[in-house]
């Protein structure tokens, strides 16, 4: 078979003869050529259609995937939170409960050491104040736990400031009382009176500056409050004799002793045993003379001893 191409300039027609095997294989890469190019140029297009939609497609399956991850740690959060929230709940309930403990400790103490009614109420915070300071905001608990742990801080700074108060009222009525002259210095019973009466060698009438108290010889003597032993010797009508200055004006004497256990310059406490009783100087029998001195001047000591509780 054979092809004739004419023309239209009018040059000689070209023959072309399809028996001829080059002819033919040109003609068939030719026909290959154009069917993978209309090929690529159909997948191209496609692409350029396609891409987007599917890339919008894989990016929407992926935040699926960033989403659900985050979920799982949210519920690990959630958890974890609510585990120390319900240990913070637990610990409150203690709190709460020393705190109870706490305001009974005060009211025993408040009691035990006889302070007036209403002096130290431990349901009511003590009166403070102060100016106003900002604080920065911060991560917030829930309400309900917030306020409790909050309200329970405000009850332990008031049990705290109440408490310390009492502890310095109750130390310094403690220092006070073992500084008074207190109680009976020796087992006995009180056979001399303060004031006048006949002097028992000559049966004038004399003035007694302390109070008498019998007691076998050998009878422990005890300091009747804390204080610094200033004389410990012998004197004029009073033999062996104990002195004891208490620094707070008060100063106590024993006197007619059989030994002496202390020294001057040694700190003695309440119940410290300080002699021991007996007849020496201008005595008649075995028993302690017990004076007390107040601010230079010699005072009834029967008061001080009664007011031993």
């Amino acid at each position: 078979m054979q092809i004739i191409l004419v023309s239209r300039t009018k040059k000689v027609p070209k023959t072309l003869n399809l028996a001829d095997p080059r002819l033919r294989a040109r003609l068939f890469g030719l026909a290959a050529a154009a069917v993978l190019g209309c090929a690529g140029l159909g997948g191209a297009v496609a692409m350029v259609v396609a891409s987007p939609h599917d890339r919008a497609l894989s990016e929407i399956k992926r935040l699926r995937e960033q989403v659900q991850v985050q979920d799982q740690q949210l519920a690990g959060v959630r958890k974890d939170a609510q585990r120390d929230i319900d240990a913070l709940a637990v610990k409150l309930g203690q709190l709460q409960a020393q705190s109870t403990r706490l305001n009974a400790l005060g009211e025993r103490l408040t009691q035990v050491g006889k302070l007036d009614d209403g002096e130290f109420n431990f349901d009511e915070p003590p009166a403070v104040g102060g100016v106003e300071a900002g604080s920065d905001g911060g991560y917030a608990l829930p309400q309900t736990l917030d306020s409790s742990i909050n309200q329970l801080a405000n009850q332990f700074d008031s049990q705290q400031a109440q408490l310390s108060a009492l502890q310095s009222l109750l130390l310094d009525a403690k220092i006070e009382s073992n500084l008074k002259p207190t109680g009976m210095p020796v087992d006995g019973y009180i056979s001399s009176y303060f004031g006048g009466r006949p002097d028992p060698f000559s049966g004038h009438s004399a003035y007694h500056t302390g109070l008498d108290i019998s007691a076998p010889k050998g009878t422990p003597v005890h300091a009747v409050a804390e204080g610094m032993v200033t004389y410990a010797g012998e004197r004029s009508g009073y033999g062996e004799v104990i002195e004891i200055d208490h620094g707070n004006g008060y100063m106590t004497r024993y006197a007619h002793n059989s030994k002496l256990e202390v020294r001057p310059g040694q700190r003695v406490h309440v119940g410290d045993v300080i002699s021991e009783a007996g007849s020496t100087g201008r005595s008649t029998g075995s028993h302690v003379h017990f004076e007390v001195w107040y601010l230079g001047r010699v005072v009834n000591p029967l008061a001080f001893v009664k007011n031993h509780r």
